[in-house]
């Protein structure tokens, strides 16, 4: 005889409510699962909610879809919020009228934002940061904002300002109670690093502000502090906590903490013993878990105890690592423990921004956890030495150093962690179910997330997954192949030699003889910078193009226009040169700019105006400086011996020459030079791909430096060297990281995955190691004779002159939706 399936009824749809049904099912067919969301969509990711003002829908958020439910039988109630719970007939009333029993109850109702109560917050133009359907109000009201605010400096209220910059408010503000940036995650020394950084991005900090009143008739125009200071803002953003949805718990009678949460035991039972609690509204022992992590452990624990087991709930690591606008920021174990408690490292660089922080045990042989800002590729590692009590090597600090040519310790690495270790917390993976995937077939990341779910949640475990597969696969003898995609079993540099010793000149022939399928968006752009970098063909003749603003020749800006940088080598040009620039820029009606490269910037041309612009430009002289590409962008250079008094020689002339050797090259990634007259530096040249200062007997030759967000200065490659030589070891350089590097690696990166680093660089460049320096040397030079200006090649051709219309039908009409707005005796687009 079948026993009588039992109800389980899910107060809640969100991503813990969806893991808790997913973990049952999983364990048991035998529930009759009913779901109540009061959201009209169904469950979807909270955690990289921000991404929803990067393109990304609802739909690419979703955690699963409608038939998911249904394929389950599992009861969907969306947009219908549970009102009662009857815990003496152990039943629950819905706003629509829906009355249900059940067996057992999980209460999955997370939490929402706290809005302090401040006069004015009712105002227009006020909102919080938790759903989607708050961000679609904040993207629709920000259409004409110029200046808005968040309110709140923790890990939301960051997210939150992430957002008003993505969805085009420059001037954006950041409101803090606290003396500090992120308190609870970060120490102030931390906390000062991020906030330099953040400032340097063009974020106001304001901190140790505590907003009195908003101001406003009726909608709000400024905020006003209790230090009776004022700020002018179109919006405000409120994200200064969460509070948990526990009033349908209060309702009920259960049990609740006095600031809120319903009270949980090991088991997420509350104080009724058939009634569960799981998330952000489950408080364990005083403490309210605002990560997913800890949630969907809760939501394992209650369907295992459902099904038989007896897992338990006795806290949780609240280690978090996230990329705050573009700034890596991680918190790991026990970050604030202080001495004499632990014996604590730092490791701090304001030039680049990073800032590292360890917590030693006192006798040296464990790590008890740490901070890390804008650079934390290690925080997985470190994370798992904490977890897993592994002894640390003799020279603790090389764990935020590296090396340093010593030896790092036997235990380095991810293939030296324990089996049991938990790599993926949100799904509990443990490196072992890792690795036996691995050995089952799935040997790619890809794979690994559909087997284990490792990867799906946060997603701050994927590089230590990918080094676990990498590792496992070495482990079983197997060659690891960087394959670009599904479409090509090869990878970038195997290509790149197939489409060149076959001469294979268009995409769909290089899918043809060496792919399968239809191709995609990873590898087309791949392919077409290949074919570039290979034949030095004009870009847009190609069916597929490596990247976006390859399309129109042209960087794509705000509002719809586009950008015209042409070439001026070294920053040198002439009165008459500098007369036409000025002129185009008047009958376009262009914003001018010195850019840091020492070209000068058009923006706000329409499309149907490129063409003409350039046309104008080429008969003065000029050329496409190719800025919009991945290719040689400038080679910077100061005045040198030729004004200085201090130049050594001439750098001018020679900044120029290398500009017009490799200008047009076609590269995985942009590139970017620059020559210095003596040491002082002031073309920088140590922040580029490739630079060059002047000594008393020649030059200096740096490589592999870049600047951005993660800044790395370059490396010396070769010492007091003549001009001749200087150019024949950067022929080879370039096109040796041309035919190597992966896509979109620029020279630092590349150098830094090399095994062997800059003494094998130096071996293959220098010493001719790999004997292929003649062949590096000619291939470059093949590629400088090619060369041809891509915007002269559009103007000069009917048919590529018609691609830059707006409108088909109608040539010369421009985009009607473009709106241009003054300033500072310019103009700038609106957006």
């Amino acid at each position: 005889m079948n026993m009588p399936q039992q109800t389980i009824i899910v107060i809640g749809n969100g991503m813990v409510g969806y893991k808790f049904c997913e973990k049952l099912v999983a364990k048991s067919s035998h529930f009759n699962i009913v779901v109540f969301g009061e959201e009209s969509l169904i469950a979807y990711d909270r955690v990289h909610l921000s991404e929803y003002f990067n393109g990304k829908s609802a739909d690419d958020l979703s955690l699963s879809s409608s038939s998911w439910y249904e394929e389950n039988g599992i009861a969907l109630y969306l947009n219908d919020p549970v009102q009662e719970i009857d815990r003496s007939r152990k039943a629950i009333h819905s706003l629509s009228g829906i009355t249900l029993k059940y067996d057992y109850l999980v209460l999955a109702t997370g939490s929402s934002a706290f809005v302090p109560d401040i006069p004015g917050v009712e105002k227009e133009g006020v909102f919080v940061y938790r759903t989607i359907e708050d961000l679609d109000q904040i993207k629709a009201y920000s259409a004409n904002v110029k200046t808005g605010a968040v309110m709140g400096g923790g890990l939301l209220g960051l997210e939150a300002a992430k957002a008003l910059i993505d969805l085009g408010i420059t001037e954006t503000h950041v409101i803090e109670f606290a003396p500090r940036l992120m308190p609870r995650q970060i120490d102030s020394a931390g906390s000062g690093m991020l906030t330099s950084k953040l400032k340097a991005l063009g974020l106001n900090i304001h901190l140790n502000k505590s907003t009195a009143s908003f101001i406003g008739e009726s909608k709000i125009e400024a905020l006003r502090f209790n230090d009776d200071s004022t700020l002018a803002v179109d919006m405000m953003v409120i994200s200064a906590g969460i509070r948990p949805r526990d009033e349908l718990a209060k309702l009920a009678g259960l049990q609740v903490g006095t600031r809120g949460g319903i009270i949980v035991n090991e088991k997420m039972q509350t104080s009724d013993e058939f009634i569960f609690a799981i998330g952000e509204c489950a408080l364990y022992e005083g403490m309210i878990y605002g990560l997913v992590a800890p949630g969907y452990e809760m939501a394992d624990i209650v369907a295992a105890w459902l099904t038989g087991g007896s897992k338990a709930f006795y806290g949780y690591d609240m280690s978090t690592k996230l990329k705050l606008i573009g700034v890596d920021v991680a918190s790991f174990g026990d970050a604030f423990i202080t001495e004499p408690d632990c014996r604590t490292l730092v490791f701090e660089d304001t030039y680049k921004g990073i800032y590292k922080r360890i917590n030693i045990s006192n006798d040296g042989k464990y790590l008890l956890g740490g901070i890390l800002i804008g650079d934390a590729d290690a925080y997985n590692i470190l994370l798992q030495t904490v977890n897993n009590k592994i002894v640390l090597p003799p020279n603790p600090e090389d764990l935020i150093l590296g090396s340093r040519g010593g030896d790092a310790g036997e235990n380095a690495g991810a293939m030296s962690l324990p089996d049991d270790a938990l790599v993926c917390s949100c799904e509990a993976v443990s490196k072992l179910s890792i690795c036996n995937a691995v050995n089952d077939g799935a040997t790619n990341i890809d794979s690994i997330k559909k087997c284990t779910k490792a990867g799906t949640g946060c997603g701050g475990c994927v590089p230590l997954v990918k080094d676990l597969i990498t590792g496992a696969l070495k482990a079983n003898g197997q060659y690891v192949k960087n394959v670009i995609c599904e479409h090509f079993d090869y990878s970038r540099q195997e290509l790149y030699d197939l489409v060149k010793i076959n001469k294979v000149k268009n995409y769909d022939l290089v899918l043809d003889h060496f792919g399968k399928g239809d191709g995609c968006e990873v590898c087309k752009p791949v392919i077409a910078g290949v074919l570039s970098s290979l034949w030095n063909d004009v870009i847009v003749k190609q069916d597929t193009i490596q990247d976006s603003n390859d399309r129109y020749l042209a960087n794509i800006q705000k509002g719809g226009t586009y950008s015209v940088v042409p070439r001026i080598p070294g920053g040198e040009i002439t009165p008459d040169k500098l007369i036409v620039i000025g002129q185009v820029a008047k009958k376009y009606g262009l914003y001018t700019k010195i850019t840091g490269g020492q070209r000068i910037d058009m923006f706000g041309a329409h499309v149907n105006d490129l063409p003409q612009i350039w046309e104008e430009l080429i008969d003065a002289g000029f050329e496409s400086g190719h800025a919009y590409g991945k290719a040689l962008r400038t080679v910077k250079s100061c005045v040198g011996s030729t004004w200085c008094r201090f130049g050594l020689h001439d750098s001018v002339s020679f900044a120029i020459e290398i500009e017009e050797r490799y200008k047009g090259v076609r590269s995985p990634h942009k590139l970017k030079g620059g020559v210095s007259g003596c040491v002082r530096e002031c073309a920088e040249a140590q922040a580029k791909d490739f630079g060059v200062i002047a000594t008393e007997k020649g030059w200096n030759l740096y490589v592999c430096g870049n600047g951005g967000s993660k800044p790395q200065h370059a490396q010396l490659l070769a010492t007091d060297i003549d001009n001749e030589t200087c150019m024949r070891y950067l022929d080879r350089f370039l096109m040796f990281y041309i035919k190597t590097a992966d896509p979109l690696t620029r020279t630092a990166t590349w150098l830094n995955k090399m095994e062997g680093g800059m003494s094998y660089l130096k071996n293959v460049v220098i010493n001719d190691s790999l004997g292929i320096v003649e062949q590096l040397e000619e291939e470059m030079q093949e590629l400088v004779n090619t060369y041809h200006c891509e915007w002269k090649e559009v103007v000069d051709n009917a048919d590529l002159r018609k691609r830059f219309a707006h409108f088909v039908n109608a040539p010369q009409a421009k985009d009607p939706n473009i709106k241009f707005e003054p300033m500072r005796q310019q103009v700038k687009a609106q957006w």
